[in-house]
């Protein structure tokens, strides 16, 4: 699809044409061929010349929203302007930015992957919707969200499970595997969460959410569960948007590893994961944490 860029654009670029063929033609006559005001283009001559401070301001800008663009093309304009402010700490307005990414027809590349399905379980289990409760989590590993996302890369099949904190929405563990439906992943993924848990809050109670997949719904994970004392909570079946934070991040991780991350091009599948964890977690600003990265929202919000 053709996207419409915008009328200044154009007129930059005729500007831009008549300046490059006037050595050869006189000004007079392209302005009139190509249906430019000639005092227009004077005018456009004169500040390209001699620039304003506020037009060099909008130069870099302009700059910095096409570098970033190009780095991370699966993002808008207000992600692209929280980005360049956590890492240059430079401030512009999200109005402001909107304009220099309409100006440069800077838009999201984002679209939707294939989802993998699931084997969901047909028995209804009797847990609790802590989620649904609104609990509202005011420390680090008190409410745990997991899911498992499936994608090719490279021709090859890969199952990603993830274990969220909600309060600040930190990929706390994480393990890829590629094996389908391979239920020690979600384990393996567990007992990092326990490990990362222990270091700092033990004797915290934690609440896990998840959906009523097989895995989940089993004995083996629930009594993993029971054994280190954490309490199961559950989404009803068929209902994604009782585990709305995790389904989004999942969407979200998709998009930027194929578009960002170009993960179809890596040789090394599982330290392009372990580098976009560490990405996501400690560089990459949320809407949800009013733009800050995961880790700066911890270290700001909560008082051990």
């Amino acid at each position: 699809m053709v996207r419409k860029k915008g009328i200044r654009y154009f007129l930059q670029k005729k500007y831009e044409v008549i300046l490059e063929l006037s050595n050869k033609y006189s000004i007079n006559a392209l302005c009139k061929e190509m249906s430019i005001n000639r005092s227009g283009f004077y005018k456009w001559l004169g500040r390209r010349n001699n620039p304003s401070q506020r037009e060099l301001s909008r130069s870099y800008a302009c700059r910095e929203f096409e570098e970033y663009h190009k780095r991370y093309p699966s993002h808008g304009y207000r992600w692209l302007n929280a980005k360049i402010r956590l890492d240059n700490g430079i401030v512009y307005s999200d109005n402001y930015a909107h304009k220099i990414c309409k100006f440069l027809n800077i838009k999201s590349a984002s679209k939707h992957f294939k989802r993998f399905g699931k084997k969901v379980n047909r028995e209804l289990k009797n847990f609790l919707n802590y989620i649904l409760a609104e609990l509202n989590p005011l420390r680090p590993f008190q409410l745990i969200v997991t899911d498992m996302t499936a994608f090719l890369a490279n021709k090859h099949y890969y199952e990603l499970t993830l274990y969220m904190d909600l309060f600040n929405n930190e990929i706390v563990a994480y393990y890829l595997s590629n094996k389908k439906g391979n239920p020690d992943a979600y384990l393996i993924a567990m007992s990092m969460l326990i490990e990362e848990k222990n270091k700092k809050y033990t004797d915290l109670e934690m609440i896990i959410h998840s959906d009523q997949g097989s895995v989940y719904c089993s004995k083996r994970f629930n009594e993993s569960l029971y054994l280190y004392n954490i309490i199961h909570s559950t989404s009803k079946p068929g209902s994604p948007t009782e585990n709305g934070a995790m389904e989004a991040i999942n969407g979200w991780i998709k998009e930027e590893l194929f578009i960002d991350f170009n993960i179809n091009n890596s040789i090394d599948i599982h330290k392009s994961i372990e580098d976009y964890i560490y990405y996501f977690n400690y560089e990459r600003p949320q809407a949800a944490l009013n733009y800050l990265t995961p880790i700066q929202f911890k270290n700001l919000y909560y008082i051990k």
